[in-house]
């Protein structure tokens, strides 16, 4: 474990798995941490050197205030890897690890070998977002609790996971939460996304009410050349409600 200074903030990171294996790089969602990918790691340690980043003013990641940007995000995520050395990898991500993810294959996409969108978007409602920040930030994070876990869960979650990301959600730095959703209410994805170049694999959720199928995977798929497609029985948290089919996802993509 480690942590890399960044302009306005200290990022942790962990390494994991295999030092001489292909590098996979996990990405976590908004109001989340490292964490999210506990239940997937066990099915790829033996595979993969993974490396497992809290986003900017996410988990131990320490941020100053204020609104942040996709590209400040996945420039974060880039010098991690330097400092990580990695060079090369893929990257699985989870909603906004999802945009992060879509972004670092834009901005170097001499460094990726793959990329796995999991219940991501390249475009959202920014007026929703907009008023999501504004209540964050004038009433902080349990104001919108219940909103976000109605969609990071669904109702066959088990009981002390969604009190697990529920505790963490109502106990991370509401500024930082704000600064994260400024990036994903701004994001340009949706008319850059067809200049990925490397093999991508968009993961949806069959119980993801908030990024589905039907409005964002598809357009990912519609729009990513050569991209494909797997759907899960899962809500918005795919690492949390099915982590070992997410795993062999994972493990099959990678090694085709």
């Amino acid at each position: 474990m480690a942590f890399t200074q960044r302009a306005g903030a200290n990022l942790y990171w962990k390494r994991d798995g295999r030092d001489d294996a292909p590098a996979l790089i996990l990405l976590n969602s908004i109001g989340t941490d490292m964490d999210l990918w506990d239940g997937v790691l066990p099915h790829l340690r033996d595979r993969f050197a993974l490396l497992r980043i809290d986003t900017r003013g996410h988990g131990a990641s320490i941020a100053e205030p204020g609104d942040y940007s996709l590209a400040m995000l996945a420039d974060d995520v880039l010098a991690v890897a330097d400092a990580a050395g990695l060079d090369r990898f893929s990257i699985a991500g989870v909603s906004l690890g999802g945009m992060i993810g879509m972004e670092v294959a834009l901005r170097a996409p001499g460094r990726m070998e793959k990329l796995l969108p999991t219940c991501t978007s390249a475009t959202m409602d920014s007026a929703s977002w907009n008023d999501r920040i504004a209540k964050v930030r004038g009433e902080g994070m349990a104001a919108i609790a219940d909103l976000a876990m109605g969609r990071f869960l669904s109702d066959l979650a088990e009981p002390a996971i969604y009190e697990a990301v529920r505790r963490q959600l109502l106990a991370m730095d509401a500024q930082s939460y704000a600064g994260c959703g400024a990036a994903i209410r701004d994001m340009d994805l949706a008319d850059r996304i067809g200049d990925i170049a490397c093999p991508t694999l968009v993961v949806t959720g069959t119980r993801d009410t908030s990024t589905p199928f039907e409005g964002h995977g598809e357009h990912l798929l519609a729009r990513i050349p050569g991209a494909a497609h797997v759907a899960l029985a899962a809500a918005h948290l795919a690492p949390l409600e099915a982590p070992e089919a997410l795993a062999g996802v994972i493990t099959s993509f990678l090694e085709r």
